[in-house]
C-alpha cells in the first residue's frame, strides 16, 4: 500500500475524516496512480476468506509459552456489517456512542461492505507492534 491511501485510512481511523470522505480520497489516488506497464503480468489476487489472528508470547511467571490462534470467517464480518443497516437509527446512536466511551471512533451508520472488502484487501500491510520483545503477533487475511 502505498503512502498517501495509509494516510487516508489512518485519518479515518482516527475519525479526522468521514468514510464516503476517504473513499473519494481513495478513488481520486487510483485515477492518478498509472496502469500497469506493458509485458508485466499481474495475477488477480485470491478472494480471501478468513481474518487471522496469531500471537506467540513467553509467559514471564514460568507458565511456559502462551499461544492465540484465532481464524474469524469473513462472511461473518460482512454479515455483521450487513445487519447493521437492519438496526434501528437510535440503536444504532446508542452502540456508537459506548463504541466511543470505550474508545472505539467507529460510527456504524457510514459502515458500508465496500469499504470492509477494501479494509481486507489492504490487510496484507498490517503490522502489530508489541510492547513485550518476548511476543509476537500476525493479524492477516488467508
Amino acid at each position: 500500500m502505498n503512502e498517501q491511501r495509509r494516510q487516508i485510512l489512518e485519518m479515518l481511523a482516527e475519525g479526522k475524516i468521514t468514510a464516503d470522505e476517504a473513499e473519494r480520497l481513495i478513488e481520486a489516488l487510483q485515477r492518478e496512480q498509472p496502469e500497469t506497464p506493458p509485458g508485466t503480468t499481474s495475477r488477480p489476487k485470491a478472494r480471501a476468506k478468513y481474518l487471522r489472528v496469531v500471537m506467540d508470547a513467553e509467559d514471564d511467571t514460568g507458565g511456559g509459552p502462551t499461544r492465540l490462534n484465532v481464524r474469524i470467517p469473513l462472511q461473518l464480518l460482512r454479515a455483521g456489517v450487513r445487519l447493521t443497516t437492519l438496526l434501528p437509527p437510535a440503536a444504532i446512536a446508542k452502540v456508537n456512542a459506548e463504541l466511543d466511551r470505550a474508545g472505539v471512533p467507529i460510527d456504524l451508520a457510514e459502515l458500508k461492505p465496500q469499504h470492509l472488502d477494501d479494509l481486507i484487501d489492504h490487510l496484507d500491510d498490517v503490522i502489530v507492534d508489541l510492547d513485550d520483545p518476548g511476543s509476537k503477533m500476525q493479524v492477516y487475511c488467508e
